[in-house]
């Protein structure tokens, strides 16, 4: 069993920094400066932004409304109020959108150019399919 434990730590790190992390992760980030979904856990912050990420990408309306089933059959968020954001003012989620972007997040390893306006319009993209 320990060594099982050691091989998901090894490999996690592993994956996270050679994984190409990309906007969910970044959105992610940037939900964390949001104090309504910080009692949220890192995976169901990560669930709502993959579903950004779908949005911001333009995935096909099939694909993105598979991944909502899905979350909704395993019992992932898929509206920021699941996150615990009640409010969808738009100058706080600008705030998360801002720093989803910063120089430092892992928005760059998208493979398009990818401004907050743009997340901003993904996050409330999202809820609205999410509901």
């Amino acid at each position: 069993m320990e060594q099982i434990v050691e091989a998901n730590i090894y490999l996690s790190g592993l994956g996270f920094k050679s994984g190409g992390l990309a906007a969910a992760h970044a959105i992610h980030n940037g939900l964390t400066l949001n104090e309504g979904c910080r009692s949220t856990l890192h995976g169901e912050k990560v669930a709502f932004a993959t579903i950004v990420q779908l949005v911001l990408e333009k995935a096909p309306n099939e694909e993105i409304d598979q991944v909502i089933d899905f979350c909704k059959r395993v019992g992932l968020p898929v509206t920021l109020k699941d996150i615990g954001i009640t409010s969808s003012e738009t100058d706080k989620l600008m705030v998360v959108a801002e720093a989803s972007c910063s120089q430092d997040s892992s928005m760059w390893n998208m493979p398009f150019e990818v401004q907050a306006v743009d997340v901003l319009e993904a996050i409330l993209a999202a809820d609205e399919r999410g509901q």
